[in-house]
């Protein structure tokens, strides 16, 4: 038992090692004062006063940032919508139909998913740029914000929006005043997927972005391709710490959310 014990630990240690010490390694290295990555030569900020002195790599955070913020607001919007479509009517014309195209995105490689994009806006004529790379970002991020809010509707009572509607409240006033509240956690979970995806993504940015539409992961594999520069370490940084914030938010927003909403059941149960 303790031989299988000890197996584990390594196994985690080891496991977590692989995956986190190369972050840890970047984060570190971006505050080194010499111009070589892998030669520790003091502690210095000065790649961070490079970084944004660095006109091009500040442009572009600045459109990630705007498609990521833009996109995951509009994916959320729309998946929670597909989601309740999904979840309330199991039976109308051309749901399967409606719920493959929805669950497409999830399977399909990036390469298809930015190929048939371009293709696409081409067709159409559509010049490609920062509308056409927040098009594509809402495409294949909708999907996730999808499964998540209807894994929670699914577990969602009915009768607390029955009571309400008995009560003399609208369709649109229950799901606001009622539904909405209930299925927040999840709602601002796939929004904050949504936008993780969104600064993440490479593959289908690169084929839908245009002319002064350069995301932060396009310009940074273009210049990784001939070198990794202190000035990449401390962006890579700031993004970490962008989306580690972001996460711990958001997790403290839900932790918050269902501590209120079991002191609002308990009263209620005390009120009876």
């Amino acid at each position: 038992m303790n031989t299988w014990s000890r197996f584990n630990i390594v196994s985690v240690v080891l496991g977590f090692a692989f995956l986190y010490l190369p972050i840890v390694l970047l984060v570190i290295f971006s505050f080194n004062e010499s111009k070589l990555v892998t030669v520790w030569a003091g502690f210095s900020t000065r790649w961070y006063v490079s970084l944004f002195n660095n006109q091009g790599l500040m442009d572009a955070a600045w459109v990630t940032i705007r498609v990521a913020l833009l996109s995951a607001t509009v994916a959320t919007v729309l998946g929670t919508m597909a989601a309740l479509a999904l979840t309330r009517y199991t039976r109308f014309r051309g749901r399967l139909l409606f719920s493959g195209m929805v669950y497409a995105p999830l399977v399909m490689p990036e390469v298809i998913t930015g190929l048939s994009l371009l293709l696409l806006f081409v067709a159409i004529g559509f010049d490609r740029g920062f509308v056409t790379v927040m098009l594509a970002h809402i495409t294949f991020s909708m999907c996730f914000v999808t499964v998540v809010v209807q894994s929670r509707l699914l577990s969602f009572d009915r009768s607390i929006e029955e009571a309400a509607m008995d009560l003399g409240a609208t369709p649109v006033k229950t799901f606001f005043e009622v539904t909405l509240p209930v299925i927040a956690p999840a709602v601002l979970s796939g929004w904050m997927l949504a936008l993780t995806l969104s600064l993440d993504d490479l593959v289908i940015a690169s084929f839908t972005s245009g002319p002064g539409a350069t995301t932060l992961p396009m310009k940074i594999y273009s210049q990784v391709r001939l070198g990794v520069t202190p000035e990449i370490n401390a962006a890579c940084t700031l993004l970490i710490g962008l989306v580690a914030i972001g996460v711990l938010i958001a997790s403290l927003m839900t932790k918050r959310r269902e501590v209120q909403r079991q002191r609002d059941e308990q009263a209620a149960f005390a009120g009876r």
